[in-house]
Formats: C-alpha cells, sequence, structure tokens
C-alpha cells in the first residue's frame, strides 16, 4: 500500500466516516482559519448525482490548454489520496495534506472526514492563486460542505437521478432536485447537464425564481454525423476525437464541459485539440498494461468501470451491448447502492459473474450476498477471495471483455494493485 493510502487509513480511523450533512462545522472551521475560502478566484461548484468528475476533468483540461491555472478537488479518490487535490499543475504532496490536516485538528472541532477533506483542498488552495477553483460536491448540496460560497463563479448540475434516495425524505426525484439544485445560489451563472425530461421539467420548475443566467442542456447536443460525433450548438461544430470516452453519458458529460469552456471564451480549434487527450481514470477505462495484466491473456480486454446506480448501470449496459465476442463481469458493490436493482440492468450481457468484497470498506457487500442476488437474476456466478483469484477463474486462451464493475472503491482497489 503506499504512503498516502496509509495515511488515508490513519484519517478514517481519526475522523467519522459517517456522513452528517450540515454547514455549521465547516463554516465556523473556515472562520477560525481566517476564510481561506475567500481568497479562491472564481470557485465552480459542481454537482449532480452522475458525471460530476467527469465533467470537472473534462474541464480542467480546456482551461490548462487554454493557458488558464486552475485546482480541483475530486470525490472520492480512487487508490491515492494526493490525487484528490489538484494544484495548478501537479497533485498535492503527502507532506502538504499533513500539515494542513494539523492546522485543522488544532480547532477542536467535531468534524466528518469529507469535511476535513474539503478544508484540506480550502486551505491547499488559497496557496496557489489560480484562475479557477473547481469543487466537487459530496453528497446532495443542501448540507454538503462544498457550499461555502455565496456567489460562486459558476454552479454545474451534471445528470440527477434516484442515487442517494435514503438521504432524502420524501424518497423522490422531486426531493433529490429540490436538495441538490433548489439550494443554488442566486446572481450566478448555473449550467444544468443532459437530463431525463421529467426531471428536466422538475429542475427548471424549482429555478424558475432564481436570478441566475441559467443555460439549459437544449442549447448544445451531440450529433452523429457519417458515424463520426461532433458536438453542436448554434456557433459552433466540434469534431469529438477520442479514443477513451466511449458511452452516451461520458459524452454527455464531455458536451456540458465544451459548452462551458466555450462560454469561458476558450477558442473550439483549442478545445478540439485537447479532446483526444482526455482520459477519464476508472470510467469505462481500459487497461492495457501494468501488474495485473500478467494474469490474463493478451486477447483478453480488462475494463473497468465505476458504475454504482441505476442510471450509470444503464450507460454501461449500453456501451457493452455494442462489444462483440463474450462478456464476463467481476462485481463489489456497496450495501446501500441496491445491488439487486442494479443488476437488473444487465439482463443478457455477462456469460457469467464473479462476486467479490471490497477490501477495507465496511459498507460492502459479501461476496456470497452478492452470488445469491446474480443467482436469482438467471447468471453463472462464481466468488473470489481477490481480484487475482477473479481473473484465475475467468481467464483463458479464448477472446473476451473482463469487466471489473459495481463500484468506484472496488475499482480502485484494482488500479491500486495494477
Amino acid at each position: 500500500m503506499i504512503n498516502s493510502e496509509i495515511y488515508y487509513k490513519s484519517l478514517q480511523k481519526k475522523y467519522s466516516r459517517s456522513i452528517s450533512l450540515g454547514l455549521s462545522r465547516v463554516k465556523k472551521a473556515l472562520i477560525l482559519l481566517n476564510s481561506p475560502h475567500l481568497k479562491l478566484k472564481r470557485p465552480i461548484n459542481i454537482i449532480g448525482s452522475d458525471g460530476k468528475f467527469t465533467c470537472v476533468k473534462a474541464l480542467q483540461y480546456f482551461l490548462q490548454a487554454n493557458g488558464n491555472t486552475a485546482t480541483a478537488n475530486f470525490s472520492p479518490h480512487l487508490y491515492d489520496l494526493r490525487t484528490r487535490f489538484w494544484l495548478k499543475n501537479r497533485f498535492i504532496s503527502l507532506k502538504e495534506i499533513k500539515k494542513y490536516e494539523k492546522k485543522i485538528s488544532k480547532l477542536k472541532i467535531k468534524l466528518s472526514l469529507f469535511e476535513v477533506l474539503t478544508l484540506i483542498h480550502i486551505l491547499a488552495a488559497s496557496k496557489e492563486n489560480a484562475d479557477f477553483s473547481l469543487q466537487e460536491a459530496g453528497l446532495l448540496f443542501k448540507g454538503d460542505a462544498s457550499r461555502v460560497w455565496d456567489k460562486p463563479f459558476i454552479q454545474i448540475c451534471t445528470n440527477l437521478n434516484k442515487q442517494h434516495l435514503e438521504w432524502v425524505y420524501p424518497k423522490t426525484i422531486n426531493e433529490i432536485c429540490r436538495q441538490k439544485v433548489g439550494y443554488m445560489s442566486n446572481n450566478t451563472n448555473i449550467y444544468i447537464g443532459k437530463q431525463k425530461p421529467k426531471v428536466l421539467r422538475i429542475v427548471k420548475k424549482i429555478l424558475k425564481k432564481n436570478k441566475s443566467n441559467i443555460t439549459y442542456p437544449s442549447s448544445w447536443k451531440i450529433i452523429n454525423k457519417k458515424k463520426k460525433l461532433f458536438y453542436k450548438d448554434n456557433k459552433n461544430l466540434i469534431k469529438i476525437n477520442s479514443n477513451y470516452i466511449h458511452s452516451k453519458g461520458l459524452i454527455d458529460n464531455l458536451g456540458l464541459a465544451i459548452k462551458i469552456a466555450l462560454d469561458l471564451n476558450i477558442k473550439s480549434k483549442i478545445i478540439q485539440k485537447t479532446i483526444p487527450k482526455i482520459k477519464f481514470e476508472g470510467r469505462l477505462d481500459y487497461i492495457k498494461k501494468g501488474k495485473l495484466r500478467k494474469y490474463l491473456n493478451k486477447n483478453e480486454a480488462l475494463l473497468l468501470d465505476g458504475a454504482h446506480s441505476n442510471a450509470s448501470a444503464q450507460n454501461l449496459y449500453s456501451y457493452l451491448k455494442t462489444l462483440k465476442g463474450p462478456i464476463y463481469g467481476v462485481w463489489a458493490m456497496q450495501k446501500n447502492k441496491m445491488p439487486s436493482q442494479f443488476l437488473k440492468n444487465f439482463q443478457g450481457v455477462f456469460k457469467k459473474i464473479i462476486t467479490m468484497n471490497i477490501d477495507g470498506e465496511p459498507n460492502s457487500c459479501t461476496a456470497e450476498d452478492l452470488k445469491i442476488i446474480a443467482i436469482k437474476r438467471g447468471y453463472s456466478v462464481d466468488k473470489a477471495k481477490n481480484i487475482r483469484d477473479a481473473f484465475k477463474k475467468l481467464s483463458s486462451n479464448k477472446a473476451k471483455t473482463i469487466c471489473v464493475f459495481g463500484s468506484l472503491y472496488h475499482v480502485g482497489n484494482v488500479l491500486s494493485k495494477n
């Protein structure tokens, strides 16, 4: 295990991993820290159920290609705590993380782990004087530790769906939308990503009285022209040329980032030139080299995707259906992600599923529990002790795709071993 993850394990013991929504603790901490969040230029909040990481990552690429500097806070990290915090042209060092955590701990405020990590980013970013600061939200937005600016420069909302229903009452998509877009600030710039028609109607109703400059997804689209994809709006036609971005959901998130970049006066030529360089680790991510490849044959493709909601499952399913040859799954998942409903989305895709625990995750389903669910769904199923054991059970000379899916933590564990 790398040093930053050993340290992260110590933070998990020191601070509560339980989610405690509310802004009083983090706001008190910021006051005692001399309001470092106010030193951040052009803060950008990114909220949503799915697609936050891919949208903010693409936007980071475009800003940097344009010569701008940016800091960014990603949540969660996959396998290295340092990759959670981007500082202009580098990831944060472990030494810096420890320094800022020590400063926060001296406040003697009972903070959650997510609140501490948010504060570490704000403290580190306040020293950088970057042109933009990108802040990915955690759970919902109403009581999220990232909602600390009265008037952020931009507020972005990616796809909204029924993920995290257990945290709202009543348990409806209306309430999910209300606790996310209903708490966006007034008099700023708001961008709404692609939504299902019903969800978009709810969002528009909630934002009816918001006095911000609001850009809805109808202002741009992704088109297919002679089997090639393009971003299109009233003024621009930008070719989407990528060997890394495969699915409709990821393309939609890229399109949202393109729209924002264009409105920030980044030229379409710069955007088009940058798109081939964008890669989303752990999101429909093919692993072509690394330690784990030695457990597989050359004609076996290894695909990692952190899909863990119904919406992301449907996105992964749509992509897998385009592949030729048999597909095998290595599945691990957290208990609160409705695993039975999740697996229902993949009917007829996987020839066989290997179930696993997620190492180090107390909320992980057991491999046995997932096996029972998969059997009820009609799959051929086996359990594995670890990822090497899973590959051993699946690997052969026959060409196939092995898809590791069900959780970003699961995917992160696999990447760490690679």
